[in-house]
């Protein structure tokens, strides 16, 4: 009997071990992928900043799709759609309303598997891109989907900044502490020593101005896309024919800042109507303010002559889509460049109230620091008295 429930151990003790050499098999099992790079590498990468005085670059994000063998996937159809880092209140970035939305989306044409575009990243934080890989041609492989990170760290320049006016605001709340800890006696008919008074008043008009500043900051934001002057520069018609060839730009000419817009281009033959399929197109979304490139692309065509994507427009001032079409070398129809342009307007949204009261919260909260430590500085000074 004894030697069955050994036997009866070691068989549980096999078929476990099996078991999980299997898993353990199966993932290490190499399978398609999507391989991601950029340029600059991931930890340079810094969030865009208003009113910068650089120019600033997008980056350029590429999608290389391979195989299970880590070859380039031939003839594939990659959808991309990039997501902002979630909402955080109690740390909110420079474009809160832009926080946890979606930031492009588009099906791109990739006859060598790769996918390469230029992006401006409004925010820090993790963004979440989430591809699609398809093929062209059915049955040639397995359709996969993968979900990748892109996580941009905060400007440097950002924590100085705070780093300095931390230091203001806890010396004024030092300051007034060390003043109120050494009160001077009162005076009759007054109900506190003129230095308190004094530091009392100033407190009040700092706080006033924070306020004020912070509301008209808003309201400015809030104006940010009526109040651009639009570029003088002459922009190309949204719908151009040029040697046998027309190509129309479409989509919507208003957009909101957190919403995506949709915008499409359309090339075909204007003397049959048939679609003109692996066109070369070079994409670009200018913000006009700055002269800006805040998105470009350059691919063909699909097999309906189309080029379809969802874009969302950061930041609220006036911005044009500019598309040039180009023959693909090598190909039997042979055109001169064709280009179309359509300027779109762009609401800014006023960050929510809440959110100004959050800023408000710390800089009060470093004074009340500042002014507890003065507070028991001046409390140490104090002479004891002793009670004999």
């Amino acid at each position: 009997m004894k030697k069955y429930r050994i036997f009866g151990v070691l068989a549980t003790f096999c078929i476990l071990l099996s078991i999980v050499y299997s898993f353990v098999g199966v993932s290490q099992t190499p399978v398609s992928r999507v391989i991601l790079s950029t340029n600059p590498p991931i930890e340079r990468i810094l969030p865009f900043e208003a009113e910068a005085k650089k120019p600033q670059n997008p980056v350029t994000i590429t999608l290389q799709a391979v195989n299970a063998a880590g070859k380039p996937l031939e003839n594939a159809l990659i959808g991309l759609q990039i997501f902002t880092s979630p909402p955080n209140p109690w740390l909110t970035t420079d474009f809160p309303i832009v926080e946890g939305t979606k930031l492009l989306q588009m099906d791109a044409v990739a006859p060598d598997g790769k996918l390469e575009i230029q992006q401006i990243l409004p925010i820090r934080g993790n963004y979440q891109l989430r591809v699609n890989v398809s093929p062209l041609i059915a049955n040639t492989f397995t359709p996969y989907q993968q979900t990748l990170n892109l996580k941009v760290r905060e400007n440097p320049v950002k924590y100085k900044y705070f780093v300095v006016v931390a230091a203001i605001l806890l010396s004024v709340g030092l300051l007034g502490g060390w003043v109120i800890g050494g009160q001077e006696k009162l005076r009759e008919g007054e109900i506190a020593p003129q230095s308190v008074r004094l530091l009392l008043s100033a407190l009040t008009v700092i706080a006033i101005v924070t306020l004020l500043f912070i509301n008209i900051s808003a309201e400015v934001a809030e104006a940010h896309g009526s109040g651009h002057s639009s570029s003088s520069e002459a922009i190309a018609p949204s719908v151009q024919k040029s040697q046998g060839l027309e190509v129309k730009l479409e989509g919507d000419k208003t957009a909101t800042v957190g919403k995506v817009a949709n915008l499409a281009i359309q090339v075909k033959d204007a003397t049959t109507g048939q679609s003109v399929k692996n066109a070369v197109l070079q994409v670009k979304a200018i913000a006009l303010e700055h002269n800006l490139t805040v998105f470009s692309y350059k691919g063909v065509s699909d097999q309906e002559g189309k080029l379809t994507w969802l874009e969302q427009f950061f930041d609220g001032s006036p911005h044009k889509i500019e598309v040039e079409v180009t023959p693909k070398p090598g190909s039997n129809r042979q055109f001169p460049s064709v280009k179309v342009a359509q300027e779109i307007e762009v609401e800014g949204i006023a960050p929510p109230i809440y959110i100004r009261l959050i800023g408000l919260f710390y800089f009060t909260a470093i004074v009340g620091i500042g002014m507890v430590i003065g507070l028991l500085i001046q409390q140490w000074r104090k002479p004891q008295v002793r009670i004999n």
